[in-house]
């Protein structure tokens, strides 16, 4: 398995659903109830659903540039910034959808094999309490993206159900339908 293989898919089928549950919200609520649940957490001292939604997207910016060796582009400042004044200025579902398509497209639009970098390369990543982790790329996208994109997309869920959304485990992992095996014609004869 490649880290494009394994990034690329598992990042696009969770935004996804990501953006399934924010449109359930508004049509299972309303639109002002739905935007309301932006400012939504599930505890006092955690971030509300508009930050996950934001540091969700920041992973998948983060990930597809560090693994390229790239410097992060201001979409990453922007996402962080909105992500941490997000208690005090959630924005709208229509800033949540986009930011979330804008994830969507960066990380499909990325050419075939383009986080291949060498798994065992050195990745030095900074955490802003100023602690850094010495990581291979490999390690980098197994122990820490995908615990943090995982992260905040689940809290995500969490809030939304917390916050009465009629969401279950279809709705979580959807892209899971396509695998789904036909029933047995005899059996159902």
């Amino acid at each position: 398995m490649t880290l494009s293989s394994l990034l690329v898919p598992t990042f696009s089928q969770m935004l996804r659903s990501l953006s399934g549950w924010l449109d359930k919200a508004e049509a299972q609520k309303g639109p002002a109830e739905a935007e309301a649940l932006l400012g939504a957490r599930l505890a006092a001292d955690m971030y509300p659903l508009a930050t996950q939604v934001r540091f969700a997207c920041v992973q998948v910016h983060e990930a597809g540039h560090r693994l390229r060796g790239l410097e992060f582009p201001p979409i990453v400042a922007e996402l962080l910034a909105e992500g941490r004044d997000s208690g005090d200025n959630p924005g709208t579902l229509a800033d949540a959808q986009a930011r979330i398509a804008q994830a969507l497209s960066f990380i499909e639009g990325l050419a075939p094999g383009a986080l291949d970098a060498d798994p065992q390369s050195p990745i030095a990543h900074a955490l802003p309490i100023g602690m850094t982790l010495d990581l291979t790329a490999e390690q980098y996208a197994r122990d820490w993206v995908l615990g943090q994109f995982y992260f905040h997309v689940m809290t995500a869920y969490a809030i939304l159900r917390s916050q009465g959304l009629e969401i279950g485990k279809a709705d979580y992992v959807p892209h899971m339908l396509a695998y789904l095996r036909p029933a047995d014609a005899t059996a159902a004869g």
